[in-house]
């Protein structure tokens, strides 16, 4: 039986809507993930996330590695018994993560030497490893490592970056491979309190297998289309994917060089797999991406935006700080589901951030999660009317209408 499969129904020049199969459910794309960095997205349960419309969320390997640990993890039953999220998941290696630790790492060909930011003890971060851990937690779609640079780095550094990224793939691949036919390899024994339920790994004959998952590669070599063109091949030279990722965007490179770089991109994956573009979660990103072929997103900008009281509307971004808020009782977003915009007002919300409250902090990240959500569903409901083309492009323009 096929755990994962990937099948489009309405297309709109590049765009297209999609159904992808995982073993705990199905995603409608294109789709927005909210990010659970901690096995948490920030500030918010994941009922809150599953009835804003939410149907795939992220954990990140590389900071659950370091705490509370991968194997306490799956002595708990695994990221979705952890975190009680019944969906499916995905979990990213942490090259994001590695890469923003400049003054504590060393990247080598055997793989990345960092020191923890949480107590300074060293780590050997190589691809085998992250395998190991991302079996460990259990989501359903676990990420490759690869090499990250600064999104306007020179062809050279690009390049090595690039390529490297693809030799760690391979070693990844076949770490993936061996732990599928062999099982994980046992833990050491952890003990529940006396009168709590046993451990996973106290039945160790279903523990060491390790569960369905799609190994997940990434698309690197900056905004050279050389370098994406050579990625994108190597990847599908190495072998046969149940989804492809599109990293090292949106991360310092001018838009309409993101913009340049996607449609690259989708001259060279194959229209039967799911696109996954890593790290991507301001709105116009998300319009414009989507019309030219990407079906899932990422990022923590809603929830970290939020948390500093900005929020997403249809008219660009605004600070729900700002004192001409002080008297408005209109909600955030006409029309916006979310209980910011159904109960409460922007002079209450205001009122929230300049007390200190954390309840101002939750509702705007809600808000903004929301709001992508619903984004999404709007783009697939266009693409399935015929009209993806006239719908993004007045989307786009009003949007942008306040910045002009």
């Amino acid at each position: 039986m096929a755990h994962f499969s990937f099948e489009t129904s309405h297309h709109d020049g590049a765009a297209r809507a999609g159904r992808f199969t995982t073993p705990h459910g199905v995603v409608e794309t294109p789709a927005f993930m909210p990010v659970g960095t901690h096995g948490t997205i920030k500030g918010l349960s994941v009922d809150e996330v599953a009835a804003a419309g939410g149907r795939m969320i992220l954990g990140n390997a590389f900071h659950l590695y370091l705490r509370p640990g991968d194997t306490m993890v799956r002595a708990l039953g695994g990221l979705h018994a952890f975190t009680r999220w019944e969906g499916p998941m995905l979990t990213d290696s942490g090259g994001f993560q590695v890469f923003s630790l400049a003054q504590l790492r060393t990247v080598t060909e055997q793989g990345i030497v960092f020191r923890s930011p949480l107590d300074g003890s060293m780590h050997d971060y190589t691809p085998e490893a992250v395998m190991r851990i991302e079996r460990n937690l259990g989501a359903d779609c676990i990420m490759q490592l690869d090499e990250l640079i600064e999104g306007r780095s020179d062809e050279g550094a690009s390049r090595a970056a690039m390529e490297r990224s693809l030799r760690w793939l391979d070693r990844c691949r076949v770490e993936f491979d061996r732990l599928t036919r062999e099982g994980r390899a046992p833990i050491d024994s952890l003990e529940a309190p006396a009168g709590a339920p046993p451990l996973a790994t106290h039945d160790p004959v279903t523990d060491l297998a390790a569960p369905p998952q799609a190994l997940l590669p990434i698309v690197q070599g900056g905004v050279h289309p050389e370098l994406r063109r050579a990625s994108a091949r190597g990847i599908l030279q190495a072998g046969d994917w149940d989804a492809i990722a599109i990293g090292g965007l949106s991360v310092g490179e001018p838009k309409p060089a993101m913009h340049a770089t996607l449609e690259v991109c989708h001259g060279e994956l194959p229209p039967t797999k799911p696109r996954y573009l890593m790290g991507v979660g301001h709105p116009d990103d998300l319009v414009e991406a989507v019309s030219r072929g990407v079906d899932l997103f990422d990022c923590v900008a809603p929830t970290r935006m939020g948390r500093h009281g900005t929020f997403f509307t249809p008219d660009g971004t605004v600070q729900v700080k700002r004192a001409a808020h002080r008297t408005d009782r209109r909600p955030l977003v006409d029309g916006c589901p979310c209980p910011a915009c159904t109960r409460y007002d922007r002079a209450y919300l205001r009122h929230l951030f300049a007390a200190g409250e954390m309840l101002g902090l939750r509702l705007l990240a809600l808000h903004n999660v929301t709001f992508l959500l619903t984004l999404m569903s709007d783009a697939r409901t266009a693409l399935r009317e015929d009209r993806f083309a006239s719908w993004s492009a007045a989307w786009l323009a009003r949007y942008r209408a306040a910045a002009r």
